[in-house]
């Protein structure tokens, strides 16, 4: 079995998936009898795949390693999209595994440069775990000024499960953590050796009974493109779109940039903000940049 294999993470991750899935959506006639358990039975899963009742249980239990034909065909019966197809061969110990051990990041000077560009759009760079490594004025006056914050605790997903204010800024709390958590799963699949990312996940499933259902629900996603709504505590309500941009150098460094519809109220609040970022007027939120950041492996 390969190194990087983690067949007790398969099992749970093929487990949780067939039980969310409704046996009509999976071609499985409607009997009209009341099932006893939600999603799918192991053996429908099996005749699905056409595979054997024994093997898949086996699978479900970490007990064999799935040949790369069978989990394809598992990614078919079970519906997964893309990122939950690249998470479970990721646990499955397909793509070539990541060194355990990495030197400390630090935000690349490119995408430093290009943040001090962006005079009137919020910019942040999160390394691994979600680590912020940088941000631009803009970013520190909509969110926070991250320099205040201890460079071990500057963390996207644990200040939004552990600072009241975030859950404040966000008009849809529930949503927003819920896919920084299915972002932080993919993450532990390529990184699952890391004992940063395994303290942080223990640290948040002890404090938050949200964060550790969610984590063991084992749903996935990569960072993209989105909407989110954010009320300001100045400007009011921003709904802005935010995108996330990777440098072809350094595939664990992601910039995150949020922008509004040219002319919309939005627009023109963060163009407030910009003012005050740049020192025209008070920020509201301390808004002050950093330069380079580092944060240890």
């Amino acid at each position: 079995m390969s190194s990087s294999a983690r067949p007790d993470e398969l099992g749970a991750f093929l487990k949780a998936r067939r039980s969310e899935l409704d046996p009509q959506t999976a071609g499985l006639p409607d009997t009209g009898s009341r099932r006893r358990v939600s999603g799918l039975r192991r053996e429908e899963v099996a005749v699905l795949a056409s595979i054997s009742t024994d093997y898949y249980t086996r699978l479900e239990q970490g007990r064999m390693q799935a040949s790369a034909p069978v989990l394809n065909t598992l990614a078919r019966v079970l519906n997964l999209d893309d990122d939950q197809r690249t998470y479970m061969l990721e646990v499955a110990g397909r793509p070539t595994a990541r060194p355990a051990r990495r030197a400390a990041q630090r935000v690349q000077p490119r995408l430093r440069r290009l943040l001090d560009d962006l005079g009137t759009t919020p910019g942040i760079v999160l390394g691994r775990r979600m680590d912020i490594l940088a941000w631009n004025p803009l970013a520190a006056a909509l969110i926070t000024d991250f320099s205040t914050i201890p460079e071990k605790h500057r963390n996207y997903i644990r200040l939004l499960f552990t600072e009241p204010w975030m859950r404040d800024l966000y008009a849809d709390w529930v949503k927003v953590a819920h896919a920084c958590v299915a972002q932080l799963r993919m993450e532990a699949a390529r990184d699952s050796e890391n004992p940063r990312l395994a303290q942080l996940v223990g640290e948040l499933s002890l404090q938050d009974a949200d964060f550790r259902r969610w984590w063991a629900a084992h749903h996935v996603a990569v960072r993209g493109v989105g909407t989110k709504v954010l009320r300001h505590p100045v400007v009011g309500d921003l709904t802005l779109d935010w995108d996330t941009l990777a440098p072809t150098v350094d595939a664990d460094q992601h910039l995150v940039i949020w922008t509004a519809e040219p002319g919309s109220p939005s627009h023109d609040a963060l163009r407030i903000l910009a003012s005050w970022s740049n020192g025209t007027a008070p920020a509201p939120t301390g808004g002050s940049a950093d330069t380079d950041s580092t944060v240890p492996s």
